[in-house]
């Protein structure tokens, strides 16, 4: 080495080590592919669901997940492995506060629709695609849409839970409309034609038209008034309970439908005598007493009664196959007609949202006759004080 020329330094490779992964690990697998790896909250070392084709895409996936673990949308996918069956079940065991008749579909619907398809199979394995399928099936199997819908609703409230419980991360149920009940229009009878049934049908079942009708009860109502719910001095009833039938329980009484379902109904004074009458020859003694009975003084059931009395009262009336509950929508529709506005009809349906009262604030041409008149009426007087002359 010359003297006064300085020593040259070894050179460092230009190639570093890669950096340690602050978060999880990857890699390569003999057949080319890269996995992923991660410790979850929990402590768990766990692989990705699936290899990646490159480096990058695992890496993405790992940064992908980390953010889910810091802002607490992580998702165990252990959790998800739950049977669809054993959660559906539990979800229902778990509602106390449904009514027995609403478990009752419950049961139904789940039995029917939903466990043929679903029962073994894990709530993270249930995707978009499966409940198009599941759906697209029973509409070819000739299920009807009211219940395709009920069954739907169900399937999606479940589901929704499993997303609360943090099981899945997204519900699979995502069909627009899919929930939407689109019934056939309810035929409206006439005054007249309910006229003709209360004629026609056996004496002690004539103010249970009426009361039907003109107070828009539902048949559990009705049957399961008692006297001290009827004021006929100031034309009122209340509604407090249902009498309905629940299997394996029989005739059971339960609370109103819901809290709006508790109320007072005015009764037209058309009725009242009729009423009056009825109280006194059929109905049960003492406060308690039931208002509607059957010949044994015994609680009415639905289906006797559309079997043995109803059928045997539209035929001999001449009119066509229609449901008891068809006098409730004729007595909605008769309130709406009278001017009810849409809270009124609420109150007097005992329902607590304006969706189903909507329904009975179509035009009619009969009111929108009434609403000229009195636009004309209104128009005469105001003219008429006025001293201006007609054209």
């Amino acid at each position: 080495m010359m003297a006064g020329t300085p020593e040259e330094k070894p050179r460092r490779s230009s190639k570093r080590k890669p950096a340690k992964r602050r978060f999880g690990r990857v890699r390569k697998l003999p057949s080319g592919r890269f996995q992923a790896r991660y410790q979850g909250p929990d402590g768990i070392d766990r692989p990705a669901p699936q290899t990646f084709a490159t480096k990058t895409d695992a890496e993405v996936w790992l940064t992908r997940t980390e953010a889910q673990i810091l802002d607490d949308e992580w998702i165990n996918p252990d959790a998800g492995k739950i049977s669809f069956g054993k959660y559906a079940t539990d979800w229902i065991k778990e509602r106390p506060n449904l009514r027995p008749r609403t478990i009752e579909l419950y049961d139904y619907l789940f039995r029917t629709h939903l466990k043929p398809i679903f029962e073994g199979k894990p709530l993270s394995e249930i995707k978009e695609p499966h409940v198009r399928q599941w759906r697209k099936k029973l509409l070819d199997n000739g299920v009807s849409e009211v219940t395709l819908a009920k069954a739907y609703r169900l399937l999606k409230a479940i589901l929704s839970t499993a997303v609360d419980d943090q099981l899945i991360k997204r519900n699979p149920c995502r069909i627009k409309g899919a929930g939407q009940e689109k019934s056939p229009e309810r035929p409206v009878l006439t005054v007249a034609q309910v006229y003709r049934i209360v004629e026609v049908i056996e004496p002690r079942y004539r103010a249970l038209v009426l009361l039907g009708t003109f107070a828009s009860l539902r048949w559990g109502e009705l049957t399961g008034l008692q006297r001290r719910d009827l004021d006929l001095d100031t034309g009122t009833v209340k509604v407090e309970r249902q009498l309905i039938q629940i299997t394996g329980k029989g005739l059971t009484f339960t609370n109103a439908k819901s809290a709006a379902g508790k109320r007072t109904v005015a009764i037209p004074e058309l009725i009242i005598d009729e009423l009056k009458v009825h109280v006194k020859d059929f109905a049960v003694d003492g406060d308690e007493g039931l208002i509607f009975v059957g010949p044994d003084n015994g609680p009415l059931r639905n289906t006797n009664f559309n079997r043995r009395v109803w059928a045997k009262a539209l035929q001999d009336a001449g009119l066509p196959k229609i449901h008891f509950h068809d006098l409730r929508h004729t007595g909605n529709t008769l309130a709406a007609s009278a001017g009810a506005s849409i809270r009124e009809l609420m109150a007097r349906m005992g329902h607590s949202s304006t969706r189903a009262a909507l329904i009975y604030q179509h035009s009619t041409d009969e009111r929108q006759r009434e609403v000229a008149r009195k636009l004309d009426e209104l128009a005469r007087g105001a003219l008429s004080t006025s001293g201006t002359q007609r054209a």
